[in-house]
């Protein structure tokens, strides 16, 4: 097993959309992030406490979905064994030069073909103006806007085959699997962490058979309170919430989905305080008869959370 901590954390993640106008106004307005500069057809924000200049690249594309997931390791020497590691599985791409204010990045797949970066090399975000936080402690002043969501918290993708990910993510990126969903046909899901949080990043069976495609982008915020107030806003703005506010019974996080007007899922997470310090840490198992109970107190799981990703794929047993 490769050593714990090579990745240091997830850093900033590429979301593809195909109305930009739209997505945008619903990250800077409803989601209340900051607008850090365009390059093409992409404009650059970010959430209020991430410490990078990036926390989303929002870039126009024929179809929603995810682009390049980014990854900061934690030295260059980590990120030298990790490309080593990388380039032994064949699913390596290359050196590129990064985003503004990023170093070279290291190209690769997941075994699902999920785009992914690795780097180290970086700028620390410099606010200025009314940016400037009263506490210098604080990335950047808190925007008071919106949701106000305070850093990129995970992302969850969907695979055609959860294990050869999982595989990956432990054998090759050195994470640590901390809860799965094991059904009686295997495992559809695993939640993955590079840090001492619950999970980082999340493979999640593709009921459609189609890889690829992203099941959800999630943003933190502080507490419970806020994501209820993120379900009166999106009311107010006209924007498609698709399950909670509840409690997930898997890493028992606070959350509430909605959908970005592209339809790329998002949730606002409150992830509470639930830590994983254990070096020997086993992972939870969830099996078939344990999820039909629902969320925490009981919610049923959505259909849609089941069969909605993007880009988006006709269903089966849809109309033809």
């Amino acid at each position: 097993m490769p050593p714990l901590h090579d990745i240091a954390h997830l850093a900033h993640v590429e979301l593809l959309t195909d109305q930009p106008e739209e997505c945008l106004d619903f990250y800077v307005r409803y989601l209340g992030m900051t607008e850090n500069g365009r390059q093409g057809d992409s404009v650059f924000l970010r959430a209020w406490d991430d410490y990078e200049n990036t926390t989303i690249k929002l870039t126009a594309a024929p179809r929603p979905g995810v682009g390049r997931t980014n990854f900061r390791a934690s030295s260059p020497e980590a990120l030298q064994r990790r490309v080593a590691a990388i380039e032994a599985t064949g699913l390596g791409r290359g050196w590129q030069d990064g985003d503004p204010g990023y170093g070279p990045v290291y190209v690769f797949t997941d075994p699902d073909g999920h785009e992914m970066g690795v780097y180290y090399e970086c700028e620390w975000y410099r606010p200025e103006g009314d940016l400037r936080p009263a506490l210098k402690n604080q990335a950047q002043a808190y925007p008071g806007r919106g949701v106000s969501v305070r850093r990129i918290d995970h992302i969850n993708y969907l695979a055609v085959d959860p294990v050869a990910n999982r595989d990956f993510a432990v054998d090759v990126l050195g994470g640590m699997i901390t809860e799965q969903i094991v059904l009686d046909d295997g495992v559809a899901g695993s939640w993955t962490t590079f840090t001492n949080k619950g999970y980082d990043a999340v493979w999640t069976r593709d009921n459609t058979g189609t890889a690829g495609r992203l099941h959800h982008l999630s943003f933190a915020v502080d507490s419970r309170d806020d994501v209820i107030r993120a379900a009166d806003l999106a009311l107010e703005h006209g924007i498609h919430i698709e399950t909670g506010p509840h409690k997930h019974t898997i890493q028992q996080s606070f959350f509430l989905y909605v959908w970005d007007p592209a339809g790329n899922r998002i949730e606002l997470d409150n992830p509470g305080a639930r830590l994983v310090f254990a070096p020997d840490w086993q992972p939870i198992d969830w099996n078939a008869a344990e999820r039909a109970k629902g969320q925490a107190w009981g919610l049923q799981t959505i259909s849609t959370f089941h069969t909605h990703g993007t880009p988006p794929v006709e269903q089966p047993g849809a109309a033809g």
